[in-house]
């Protein structure tokens, strides 16, 4: 099967190890984020920004929104390159397409990427100097049809009340609890990308877990996938801070669910950021969808809520 041709810009290239892979056997979707955000420092560097996630730059990349598609499954010693480009350039963001793809050119992941140039003072955005325009007229490209939205409304406003306190007036239980460590934070001291949907990542299980026994039928292995999601950092914690994790079921499908999560500051009642995904189940060793027996989902749409990204 022929796939389309690379992004212009050559971006990260490595390989899945072992110990980034979950229960379903795979990639986890914290490291096709991390991945994007190594990317995304290439990015920077092909848009004439050397040094740009270092301590000493003057300027710097922070991503804002997020819509990814998980395409194909990524397993342990499996190679994966990804190349990027420039759909839009705006007067001091950019809309950005990291595409990771496995050996034979089938997508893996592809992330299309909303991003501010922004000082690294304030984080205040400004515009691109001459170079950077140009570099981004250079890498400018087409969104590959795999990129496109397909069960995520991305033109859907953002909840502009999104709290702690409205997540509970909302009925949205509380999944996971953490805290930033120096470790996880970038050379300006703010929690790396990555890492704000790791805590969704350590924590559904919390959520789903009844659920996904009750799918299990006939010795099968069930687990859980993310196959498209749309990811927003409102806010960026930094060492010390905490998190709390508050979820909800939006809809409840044949074979798929949509969850919507609010990772929020419990001292400040503020939302550091929001992820919906549509998430279906799998059988690990036959490597297919379950679809979940009727009695198990109609169970589950008893706790559908109204939340929203």
């Amino acid at each position: 099967m022929s796939h389309p041709a690379p992004l212009p810009a050559p971006l990260y290239q490595g390989s899945v190890n072992t110990w980034e892979c979950d229960d379903g056997g795979h990639l986890n979707v914290r490291f096709h984020f991390e991945r994007a955000m190594v990317g995304l420092a290439h990015v920077a560097r092909a848009l004439d920004m050397p040094s740009a996630f270092t301590a000493r730059a003057g300027a710097t990349l922070v991503p804002a929104e997020a819509h990814i598609r998980f395409l194909k499954e990524a397993r342990p010693g499996e190679p994966l390159v990804m190349h990027g480009g420039v759909a839009k350039l705006g007067e001091s963001d950019a809309q950005l397409c990291l595409d990771m793809r496995h050996a034979d050119g089938a997508p893996s992941s592809c992330f299309t990427l909303r991003v501010a140039h922004v000082d690294t003072r304030g984080f205040r955005p400004f515009p691109w100097s001459a170079r950077s325009r140009a570099a981004g007229k250079r890498l400018h490209c087409a969104l590959p049809a795999h990129a496109k939205p397909r069960s995520i409304d991305m033109a859907r406003a953002l909840s502009a009340d999104a709290s702690l306190q409205r997540a509970i007036d909302l009925g949205a239980a509380r999944i996971g609890g953490a805290m930033v460590t120096p470790d996880q934070c970038d050379a300006f001291g703010r929690l790396r990308g990555e890492h704000f949907v790791g805590r969704v990542s350590d924590s559904v299980p919390n959520l789903l877990a009844q659920f996904r026994q009750e799918t299990a039928a006939n010795g099968q292995a069930p687990a859980g996938a993310v196959v498209e999601a749309r990811f927003v950092w409102r806010r960026f914690p930094r060492a010390g801070d905490l998190i709390d994790v508050r979820s909800g079921i939006a809809e409840v499908g044949e074979k798929t669910l949509r969850l919507v999560h609010w990772l929020c500051d419990p001292e400040s009642g503020a939302v550091w950021a929001s992820m919906e995904a549509v998430a279906l189940t799998f059988d690990t060793t036959t490597r297919k969808t379950i679809a979940p027996p009727p009695e198990a989902r109609a169970r589950l749409a008893k706790h559908v809520i109204a939340m929203a990204v």
